[in-house]
């Protein structure tokens, strides 16, 4: 276990929002702004904001850190932007017809292509697909769970499919 790993999440706390240089095995060298740290691992979990690029994002397995040192104090306006990358995107609200509407023409175009669907629940709002895998409203890809990681895959790539030709 190297000093990183030693270190406890308090320690860990104070890089948040920072932009650090991080020194990994065979010399290998990291920079970007730390948006967390792993409590289990260690793994520091870097952002990076190219110009003229979407922000980009990497991971220093906690057992490569040999050091890490902090260069720039993130302001408020970086804050945010950090905090804006693990943020969800505002939720569209749906109303009750139009998540009717959805779970309808999902089912139907699950069961078109011979996929095996019911509704379960007390409202029937939930999708059961061959009782390994549900869907709940508004019916998208991330609304999809499973303990299967194989059918969860397959599926969300169906609906996400499915999604852009409704699209």
């Amino acid at each position: 276990m190297n000093d990183w790993q030693r270190k406890s999440p308090l320690d860990w706390e104070t890089y948040l929002n920072k932009l650090v240089k991080v020194v990994a095995v065979e010399k290998h060298e990291y920079e970007g702004w730390v948006l967390t740290v792993d409590p289990v691992s260690a793994t520091i979990v870097l952002a990076t904001f190219p110009e003229n690029e979407k922000g980009s994002i990497s991971f220093v397995m906690g057992h490569a850190v040999r050091e890490v040192e902090i260069l720039q104090e993130g302001d408020s306006d970086m804050e945010q932007r950090l905090s804006r990358i693990l943020a969800p995107q505002a939720s569209r609200a749906y109303s009750p017809e139009e998540l009717e509407k959805r779970k309808n023409a999902l089912k139907a175009w699950l069961e078109t292509n011979h996929i095996p669907v019911g509704e379960q629940g007390e409202q029937g709002r939930t999708l059961s697909v061959a009782g390994v895998l549900t869907i709940e409203p508004p019916y998208g890809p991330e609304q999809c769970s499973s303990a299967n990681q194989i059918i969860l895959a397959r599926l969300q790539g169906l609906l996400q499919g499915y999604l852009g030709q409704q699209g």
